[in-house]
């Protein structure tokens, strides 16, 4: 390890940046290739990300200003590490770079090769490395964006005065847009005049398409990604998903990129805010109040039960409510903490609950992350209808209990009980009859599905990766097809039996300090899968380094390791500091070995010394 020159406002350990490599090759180059060498004299920041992953988008978010106001000197690049195997298919992240509108260059490493040599540990994450080519800094989590622009302020003082810094266009090529008359629709809606509307989000709009869902009958959105209410043509949002029709013929809307519900009314046309405030909702902050007051968290999906907005918060793994009677809102179930846990609502884990489908008696919901089934009752209490966690996932039907789906995104109610859930990664429509306990098959060869309406006899589906709308006959019998089970691809660590000390790495950005004015200003979260692998140290404290005790009968398992710090500008002259949220859940693999390492550091913002 060597240091650099003394920086304007601090010294900084370097590590030399292993090479960037990935079997996908890159996209968002013109068909270049390119290595750090190419890109010695930039600031290069490396966001290891993954399209499934709720965290992961909010950083793209993040990132956005950064990269317009530094784009001379700075060149972010996405390394897309896949956790599920359709994540691991080419054309998959092609998409999902467009999706998203993701505006710098992608590195597709299917095989994690990349995310090895970086030792990475968590989606997301990233890496700051300086003009010449030693990594200073790594981050994981969200709420990294100001610490990351007082570094590359700091690096392009440094640099410029030593002459290793080097300004010009970067090497983002954008692609050549589609004249598709959706791209990437999210989800469906029928209306009462029997028109399908649409959720049109990588265009920023809503489309209301005539019965037959192909011909255009309205847009209703500017089309440019922006939060403004309004007459059809004016407004704006921001990755729109979720639709849900009200008493009153109005549709509430999942504006989800803008954190916020908007109303619109297909009478009048115009667009209104019922909820959220724009910003995002971060640890700490209000979990309930008057709806335009509140902060909410990429809201996916949205469903009328109970005579509320249910709202799929997939943001925070959460449900929450909009009473449109006291225009309010409020949390209905869950923690914020990521997995799958039954029970009371308030006692419930969610990952990323991300679509929503109302019958009198059941909430059902599909639950993205642990490749889940789910339903509410209306007593509150959270069941798993199919489903066992965060990393098991596959196609294979049958017995509920053993059955496996993969990252769904919708689940529609079908008329004999039983529902249809857009299988969105195994590119399928899926049944499950909670009559019967079973689970099949209805059609396979759909492309991403996302959401799925009933039209008469027929189903309408959003196959969401070929921008558009599939008209399906819903068929007697299932369709059969050949089992396949997987498992997250990353490898396991290796931990000794026993004692194991973990740290999670907090170094507070250049200028701020821990914000201690209310109390303690970190959380550390631990818990197992299985439970038994942890004898000592599960819980929540204030610590961000813990003692725990690993069962030797257990030989591997998951540590969940949830960890957020707060940090607020230090000047004491300062009546009202800035400060900011860094916060981070991590699913670690751990595999019990006599030879393994006692020590597991997770970094949340620094190096690890």
């Amino acid at each position: 390890m060597s240091e650099s020159s003394p920086a304007p406002t601090t010294r900084r350990a370097r590590v030399r940046a292993p090479e960037l490599t990935g079997k996908g090759g890159w996209l968002n180059t013109g068909g270049n290739q390119y290595t750090l060498a190419d890109l010695r004299g930039r600031i290069v920041i490396l966001d290891f990300w993954t399209f499934c992953c709720i965290n992961c988008l909010h950083v793209l978010d993040e990132l956005r200003e950064l990269e317009a106001k530094h784009r001379d000197t700075v060149v972010i690049i996405g390394v897309h590490s896949p956790k599920f195997v359709h994540e691991a298919e080419h054309q998959a992240v092609v998409d999902a770079v467009e999706r998203y509108g993701v505006e710098h260059p992608v590195l597709d490493d299917p095989e994690l090769a990349t995310w090895k040599q970086y030792a990475v540990r968590a989606w997301p994450t990233l890496v700051v490395i300086d003009p010449e080519g030693y990594v200073v800094a790594q981050h994981a989590g969200e709420g990294h964006a100001h610490a990351l622009a007082k570094l590359v302020e700091e690096l392009e003082a440094e640099h410029a005065a030593k002459g290793t810094l080097r300004r010009g266009d970067g090497p983002y090529v954008a692609p050549e847009p589609e004249p598709t008359t959706l791209r990437f629709p999210g989800k469906a809606l029928l209306l009462p005049s029997g028109n399908v509307l649409v959720s049109d989000t990588t265009r920023h709009q809503l489309v209301e398409l005539a019965a037959d869902g192909e011909s255009v009958v309205r847009r209703i959105g500017s089309g440019a990604r922006g939060f403004a209410d309004g007459a059809a043509e004016d407004a704006a949002f921001n990755e729109p998903q979720g639709l849900a029709l009200l008493d009153d013929g109005a549709v509430v809307v999942a504006d989800t990129v803008n954190h916020a519900l908007r109303r619109f009314d297909p009478a009048t046309g115009r667009i209104t805010t019922l909820a959220g405030t724009g910003r995002q909702w971060m640890q700490g902050e209000a979990t309930e109040g008057p709806a335009r007051e509140v902060n909410l968290s990429s809201p996916w999906d949205v469903a009328w039960w109970q005579g509320r907005v249910w709202i799929a918060m997939a943001g925070v793994h959460q449900l929450w409510a909009y009473d449109p009677a006291d225009g309010t809102v409020s949390v209905t179930a869950g923690t914020t903490n990521e997995g799958l846990v039954d029970g009371p609502g308030a006692e419930a884990w969610f990952a990323q609950p991300s679509g929503l489908a109302a019958t009198p008696e059941r909430l059902w919901l599909a639950d993205s992350e642990t490749s889940a089934l789910r339903w509410v009752d209306p007593d509150g209490h959270v069941h798993t209808a199919v489903g066992t966690g965060l990393f098991d996932f596959g196609h294979r039907d049958g017995a509920a209990g053993q059955a496996l789906l993969q990252h769904p995104l919708g689940v529609t109610a079908l008329p004999d009980g039983s529902v249809a859930v857009s299988d969105t990664y195994n590119h399928a429509l899926r049944r499950y009859d909670p009559a019967t306990g079973e689970v099949t098959t209805l059609a396979t060869d759909l492309r991403e599905p996302s959401d799925a309406v009933l039209a008469g006899e027929d189903i309408v589906v959003v196959e969401s990766a070929r921008h558009r709308l599939t008209r399906l006959r819903l068929p007697e019998e299932a369709v059969r097809v050949e089992a396949v089970a997987h498992r997250t691809q990353r490898a396991a660590t290796e931990v000794a039996p026993g004692a194991l000390r973990l740290d999670v790495i907090f170094q507070a950005p250049a200028g701020q300090k821990l914000d201690t004015r209310y109390g303690p200003s970190t959380r550390l979260l631990v818990s197992a899968t299985p439970p038994e692998l942890l004898l000592d140290g599960e819980g929540a404290g204030t610590d961000l380094a813990r003692d725990l005790e690993l069962n030797p009968a257990v030989s591997e398992g998951v540590l969940h390791v949830s960890a957020m710090a707060a940090s607020c500008d230090d000047d004491p002259a300062n009546e009202y500091p800035a400060c900011h949220v860094h916060q981070q859940d991590w699913g670690v693999p751990v595999r019990l070995a006599d030879t393994g390492t006692d020590r597991l550091p997770l970094v949340l913002a620094g190096i690890d010394a």
